[in-house]
């Protein structure tokens, strides 16, 4: 008898709102069995602002789905996205409850509640906690702490957080589709989840996932998240100034972003030019000095946040670009000479049937389902897998 799962992940942009189902067969075998993606409304630079809008096309594709898989799907896991999400560096300490000293589930969760207890405004939250090390008794270094003996236990850690009314609008346009949250995760978590290695998280490596309001960025050293920012500028930025420089619509100025932008001159042609009411008729050279600076400046504030945190140009695994601003031709080779760092752009990993940056996010948001079935399935002994068990306790809850 198949025994068939069906996970399902939705990516709400600035640009589209994608959403994506994977039937698992027999607990193994992997299928996409829905993707679909929608013109995005009610989203400001990857920040929901009107809840009502996203939710009547959450709506549609609810329908979509349910027609097209024979199936009511109600449950999900979805990103968050926009600049006012947050990471901060945290710290907790607790004494080990048991009598002979064994750390315990519960221990781990006690520390990680402590290193959450930190002094925030009123209208910031904290949706998350990422644990990068355990400490034990002074030892330090600790990837797994249940199971060892102590007598105090530390803990070293990343808190998620985001603006309250946000968030909940967020939540709201979600909830009121009839779905269910399983997980929200930060869109270039869920990005490096699909395109970065266990190799290049430990090695440290970032992932830079360019969409059309945003730029995400996530940075991996032993394994671990180590920092989380997410910059207001995305490719949608570079249609803009194309439309301003060229005096010309939007959506020519898109047009023209996708069939002649690049960050390098590569055709020989000297003038372009785009039929419409207005034609528009210009050189590569002239629409190079428009691209250029705009992705530059994106390279230029992800190396600002490297130094921050003192990687600037030492991450042996490289940078990962992705998301639909990773299509841009030549981008790759603007960010090895902005960053210094190794480049490649990055495309869901493990599925044959989808090769786009697009839909990274969408993937990261299946894999890491996948990856806590696996890890819960695991019996490599009793600390396995039980890290990432514990975090997903502090993962938002709906109110």
């Amino acid at each position: 008898m198949s025994n068939n799962r069906y996970i399902a992940a939705l990516d709400i942009g600035t640009h589209t709102i994608k959403a994506l189902v994977v039937n698992q067969k027999n607990g193994n075998d992997l299928e996409v069995a829905f993707q679909t993606q929608r013109e995005s409304r009610g989203v400001r630079r990857g920040i929901v602002v009107k809840p009502e809008e996203v939710s009547y096309i959450l709506q549609d594709i609810s329908r979509q789905m349910k027609a097209e898989l024979n199936k009511n799907i109600d449950s999900l896991y979805v990103n968050v996205d926009g600049s006012h999400l947050f990471c901060q560096p945290s710290h907790g300490l607790i004494s080990v409850s048991r009598a002979d000293q064994k750390i315990s589930e519960e221990d781990v969760s006690r520390v990680l509640q402590e290193a959450q207890a930190i002094s925030l405004p009123l209208n910031k939250e904290i949706f998350d906690v990422v644990p990068q090390e355990f400490i034990i008794d002074g030892v330090k270094g600790i990837k797994e702490a249940r199971g060892l003996q102590g007598v105090r236990l530390e803990a070293d850690v990343l808190v998620l957080g985001g603006f309250g009314p946000y968030l909940k609008n967020h939540t709201q346009a979600i909830l009121s589709s009839d779905f269910e949250i399983l997980n929200r995760i930060p869109s270039p978590i869920a990005a490096a989840e699909a395109c970065l290695t266990e190799r290049q998280k430990e090695l440290g490596a970032a992932v830079v996932d360019i969409g059309a309001g945003t730029s995400g960025l996530a940075v991996f050293k032993e394994g671990d998240l180590i920092h989380l920012a997410i910059l207001p500028m995305g490719s949608g930025n570079i249609t803009e100034d194309i439309a301003i420089g060229f005096k010309t619509e939007m959506d020519i100025a898109e047009r023209i972003k996708l069939e002649y932008g690049s960050c390098q001159i590569e055709k020989k042609r000297e003038k372009f030019k785009i039929e419409g009411e207005e034609p528009v008729v210009f050189s590569q050279k002239q629409l190079l000095a428009i691209v250029v600076p705009r992705v530059s400046e994106i390279f230029s504030e992800i190396n600002r946040h490297l130094k921050s945190i003192s990687k600037e140009k030492s991450l042996p695994g490289g940078v990962v670009l992705t998301g639909g601003g990773a299509k841009l031709p030549k981008i790759a080779e603007l960010a090895k000479k902005e960053l210094k760092l190794p480049v490649r752009i990055g495309k869901p990993r493990d599925i044959l049937s989808i090769d786009d940056p697009i839909w990274s996010v969408s993937w990261g948001l299946i894999l890491n389902d996948l990856n806590l079935e696996n890890q819960e399935n695991s019996s490599a002994g009793p600390a396995g897998g039980i890290t990432n068990k514990i975090k997903q306790m502090f993962r938002v809850f709906i109110p």
